[in-house]
């Protein structure tokens, strides 16, 4: 399993718009196709060579192009198709659950297709990471494209357009900057219950994200008394609920703006091991995003400290916020993380009614 680290995150970096945000990804995504788990089992020499000159958004709308009227009623829709449980569909989210019927592992989608699905799957997560998100895939489903499904929105090479990929402890999104001002095209999610057990022990034995949380409790051991009382907060928000709260409001926990310098930059190394599981354009945008918000500065880290596993101050549950980012991780009883990031406030991203959590989850 690989350990290496991204690039490190320039929180000055300008923000990316939407014709350099596409003008750059065929850059980003050149050096996905070494080393990619998907390149021997699944395309000969010639396929894995131009595959690795592809965007996940060129490949989305090679998808949307192959597929039948007959798959395009099932898992096509319009960009603003809209549901009474659900909401606007492209922009829900959930633990656990299945945005359309067909599993992407059915003979509902050609062999071609489901290439081409995984493909999209690859090119969205970094190459670092792809051998720790297939193990939460084989742990919590059972292997790729099992209770995992897809849907698309918009007309992909047209208009705005979003791919979404869900399954347990899954929400990714595919979207070439067409839902402006919102990182990801709304909010995402990713969790892993690796044993099976449900109920983790301290150490969160395998847990492939658990690392985010132990880089988060470095900061913890670095505050005084002061910083420890405004840092704790007693109840655990409900995880789902993820509304951005703006600049007004005040945001429960230790603002970043209290921290000295050196919490600061272990501040920053947290959001760098958030950040680093995604592509670098993903990271790029939400940097912007946080930029347009004040930056770390106007964000604050919340250790919530009624579910503490062990009763070892190994903070499970924890939370960092601003005005219109929200990562909150809930560790107990086992590792969910939800993720809602936009530049401002006011824009709309489906919440605070953007969830309906599974407890078999």
């Amino acid at each position: 399993m690989s350990q290496a680290e991204s690039k490190s995150v320039d929180l000055n970096q300008p923000s990316v718009d939407r014709r350099g945000f596409l003008q750059t990804s065929v850059a980003g995504l050149a050096a996905v196709g070494s080393g990619t788990l998907w390149s021997p089992a699944f395309l000969n020499v010639t396929q894995a060579a131009e595959a690795a000159t592809k965007t996940p958004e060129s490949v989305v709308k090679e998808l949307f192009d192959s597929l039948t009227e007959q798959q395009r009623k099932v898992v096509a829709f319009d960009w603003n198709y809209t549901e009474k449980e659900r909401g606007l569909l492209r922009s829900h989210v959930s633990n656990n659950w299945q945005i359309t019927k067909p599993d992407i592992d059915s003979k509902f989608y050609s062999d071609e297709q489901q290439q081409m699905i995984r493909r999209i799957f690859e090119g969205i997560i970094h190459p670092d990471w792809h051998a720790r998100y297939y193990k939460q895939i084989e742990d919590d489903n059972g292997k790729f494209g099992l209770n995992q499904t897809i849907a698309l929105f918009g007309k992909p090479g047209e208009d705005k357009f979003q791919f979404v990929m869900t399954g347990r402890h899954m929400t990714l999104r595919c979207d070439g900057n067409s839902a402006e001002h919102v990182a990801f095209g709304g909010p995402v999610f990713y969790g892993h219950d690796p044993l099976g057990e449900f109920n983790e022990g301290p150490d969160h034995k395998e847990n492939v994200f658990w690392e985010q949380a132990l880089e988060a409790n470095k900061i913890y051991q670095m505050l005084d008394g002061r910083q420890r009382e405004m840092a704790e907060v007693k109840r655990t928000p409900g995880e789902g609920n993820m509304p951005f709260r703006g600049s007004r409001e005040t945001i429960p926990g230790l603002p970043v703006s209290e921290m000295s310098r050196d919490q600061q930059e272990a501040t920053q190394k947290v959001l760098k091991k958030l950040l680093e599981m995604y592509r670098q354009i993903d990271q790029d945008e939400i940097t912007a995003c946080l930029e347009k918000q004040g930056g770390l500065e106007k964000c604050a880290l919340a250790f919530y400290t009624d579910n503490d596993i062990g009763k070892d101050r190994v903070w499970d549950n924890w939370r960092l916020e601003g005005p219109s980012f929200v990562w909150h991780f809930r560790g107990a009883p086992h590792v969910h993380v939800w993720v809602n990031v936009a530049e401002t406030p006011e824009v709309k991203t489906n919440t605070p009614f953007l969830v309906r959590q599974q407890r078999t989850s």
